[in-house]
């Protein structure tokens, strides 16, 4: 009799890619110091160790009575790696390295839940059983949030091993030299604004796209219509950014709403968290190196200091809608799956899905410009949005995890699209949404100005 992975192609493809997201997260866990695993690099964030038991606690939690139908083996760790934290509350956490449990008891917690959840999945019958108090919690759909959380939390992990101090790392071997010189190299393409006529774009994803998987917050399909705009033909780099830190941007109050002045003025932040002031001048802290500033990349900064910038300029931050409309609309009409066509993401479209540990300079990837002529929208760094992450019309939360998406509906959040060079590709889809509060520096996040 043939296995469920011999026996269903969609089955044997979800498994493999599982697999692969984990070798993905255990090389990552692999970079860092095994003396540093109890570090915390983010402050508002756990410590390493935390997350090391968190990706397969998640997935036994997730899977094991709605799709493996077996018993709890050790619920204090299944709850003591349960959760994450939001860094929007303003609260810090407190715990020490000794409130956790040592490192091989944490090895062996993984190990087991892996071998139990590998074991189960091996069945032919498993992924032909429909679910039973929660029809949305179907073999393909949890396989997927499982895949597609793990590929999140590898993003999350890259931007937070970012802040660790170098020595406390160990460099792949292809990471072992400074980044390279091509990687450096201006390439931007000229500066100025693209004009996007009025017109329609759509966001969400149809309940009827039985093929397609989402999370919660990306249905339901909508049309939006959006007046003329023009936006940034690429993204902001160092090099603009530092103009504005140089004119006294950061201590310019009229640029800064109250609540984003008071988070900069109590935190002294007077310029990016991936910057340093040397006695060289402005270094850049890239994930094995500190190099000098690379003023042809894009500025990775929070959604405060985004904007600040752009009331600088007299411009402002473009909408979800009108973010939509300048990648995937077409002077002709329709829409495309991704800015530049119907192609699947390749390494010659853009800057992502783990090609590179760090940017590459704006205009490098000019394969993956939109119809209207933006360039590099997806990949490279995500983009701030002005829009507040709120739910669509006829949103659902999914019944096996209610609080992914409507925990956050709380006008604390903002949106941000795109991907980063640490987002997998199964995220460049159009309809996927991030999000995070205003104040938060530390994730992979750009952006680009829009005039209305």
């Amino acid at each position: 009799m043939p296995t469920a992975i011999e026996g269903n192609a969609t089955t044997r493809t979800l498994m493999l890619r599982l697999a692969g997201a984990r070798r993905l997260t255990d090389a990552l866990f692999g970079i860092v110091s095994p003396d540093s695993l109890y570090d915390r690099p983010i402050a508002e964030r756990h410590r390493i160790v935390f997350y090391i038991g968190h990706l397969e606690a998640f997935d036994w939690n997730l899977m094991r009575q709605r799709l493996l139908d077996l018993p709890a083996f050790h619920p204090g760790f299944d709850n003591l790696f349960a959760f994450g934290i939001d860094p929007v509350d303003g609260g810090l956490p407190a715990d020490q390295p000794r409130d956790w449990p040592s490192m091989e008891q944490v090895r062996s917690y993984v190990t087991d839940v892996r071998r139990k959840i590998d074991d189960r999945l091996d069945d032919p019958e498993l992924c032909r059983r429909a679910p039973k108090a929660e029809p949305d919690a179907d073999f393909d759909t949890l396989l997927n949030v499982a895949i597609e959380h793990r590929l999140m939390h590898a993003e999350t992990l890259a931007y937070m091993f970012h802040q660790l101090p170098h020595a406390k790392k160990i460099s792949p071997e292809l990471a072992a030299s400074p980044v390279p010189s091509t990687l450096l190299a201006p390439s931007s393409p000229a500066s100025g604004m693209i004009d996007v006529p009025a017109g329609t774009a759509t966001l969400g994803l149809s309940r009827t796209e039985r093929d397609a998987f989402g999370w919660d917050n990306e249905y339901e399909v909508h049309s939006v219509e959006v007046p003329a705009f023009s936006i940034d033909n690429h993204k902001v780099t160092n090099r603009q950014f530092l103009d504005f830190v140089e004119a006294g941007g950061y201590q310019s109050r009229d640029l800064w709403t109250p609540s984003d002045w008071d988070w900069r003025a109590s935190n002294q932040i007077d310029f990016p968290v991936f910057w340093k002031m040397t006695s060289e001048g402005w270094h850049y802290r890239a994930m094995f190196h500190e190099i000098p500033l690379p003023m042809e990349w894009p500025v990775y900064v929070s959604h405060a200091e985004a904007s600040a910038y752009a009331r600088w300029t007299g411009k402002c931050l473009p909408t979800e809608a009108q973010w939509h409309r300048a990648a995937y609309a077409t002077p002709e009409g329709p829409e495309r799956p991704y800015p530049w066509g119907d192609e699947a993401p390749d390494p010659q479209k853009g800057n992502f899905d783990f090609s590179h540990w760090d940017p590459t300079p704006v205009g490098t990837f000019p394969a993956g410009t939109s119809a209207f002529g933006v360039n590099e929208l997806v990949g490279n760094g995500w983009e701030w949005t002005s829009t507040p992450f709120q739910p669509f019309s006829g949103f659902k939360p999914f019944s096996f995890y209610p609080g992914y998406s409507a925990n956050f509906f709380d006008g604390k959040h903002y949106v941000i699209k795109g991907g980063s060079a640490r987002t997998a590709a199964s995220m460049l889809r159009r309809s996927f949404r991030n999000w995070f509060q205003p104040h938060y520096q530390y994730v992979y996040a750009g952006f680009r100005c829009v005039t209305n």
